[in-house]
């Protein structure tokens, strides 16, 4: 049910730990590339990553890019420009991006407010970067699942006609039992996956349809995000639609199914 920050579609505005990076040399000099356990990549293709993201840290600078001392290039699936400190890491697919899509990048690591962060980062998704494919972690079914997502579909689209027109796609709904805080997420997909609701077993086990229901249309709301081109986050346009809803308006909610409220109530 808890979304990541502003910039969730698909990739995140954020460090990957999965992503092995390059370092490169910085402003204050050679900066050692790390090297990871496992990682049999030959030396050569280490020497080539680092000229290629010297070079690209050059263009950026004569570009006005400033503040930053580290440039990383990344070879991961999602993400695609970060900024942590005073290192810039940029997925290695821009590296040969038109200075249009550069000259974003380099906005974005400049940007005074959320306003022009949001402006350079349509322009930096709507360059496109190969993405190898990646296959989502599958669970064994459970005796009972197949009945459950029957109901969570229809149940998808009853709320899907009765809050948002019929307008929201028809996505999988998967459920999963890996979820220890989450009661459900919204994964918007990508070139190779669909997006997806997934709404955690012991959830529905534990408080209940009714409170399953408010949990499937947290996420819905964030289905209608994604579909209409809006950020994928818990800020005001949520909040907005999630109260037009008749939902809870916020990343996260203590959940007390219903029979203890009536015994408290009592």
């Amino acid at each position: 049910m808890t979304a990541p920050d502003d910039f969730q579609l698909g990739f995140f505005f954020e460090p990957s730990p999965a992503a092995p990076p390059s370092a490169l040399p910085s402003a204050r000099g050679a900066v050692p590339v790390p090297v990871e356990a496992g990682d049999t990549r030959p030396a050569i293709g280490r020497t080539a990553m680092r000229a290629r993201t010297a070079v690209l840290f050059s263009r950026l600078q004569e570009m006005g890019l400033r503040g930053v001392e580290q440039l990383v290039l990344m070879r991961t699936r999602t993400v695609m420009v970060s900024l942590i400190g005073r290192t810039l890491r940029v997925h290695e697919g821009y590296a040969d991006a038109p200075e249009t899509v550069l000259g974003a990048v380099v906005a974005f690591a400049s940007a005074r407010n959320k306003q022009e962060r949001l402006a350079a980062r349509e322009v930096i998704l709507a360059h496109d970067v190969e993405r190898a494919p990646i296959a989502r972690r599958q669970e064994p079914p459970r005796p009972g699942d197949v009945a459950i997502i029957a109901q969570l579909g229809e149940a998808h689209r009853q709320l899907n006609a009765q809050w948002f027109g019929g307008t929201l796609k028809h996505i999988p709904l998967r459920l999963s039992g890996r979820m220890a805080t989450r009661l459900g997420h919204y994964d918007p997909g990508s070139r190779h996956l669909p997006a997806e609701i997934v709404m955690s077993r012991r959830h529905i086990a534990r408080d209940g349809w009714r409170e399953a229901m408010h949990t499937l249309l947290h996420e819905m709301v964030h289905q209608w995000q994604h579909e209409t081109g809006r950020p994928v986050d818990h800020g005001p346009e949520f909040r907005a639609k999630a109260m037009d809803v008749g939902i809870t308006p916020a990343a996260r909610r203590d959940v007390t199914p219903l029979e203890r409220r009536k015994q408290k109530l009592g």
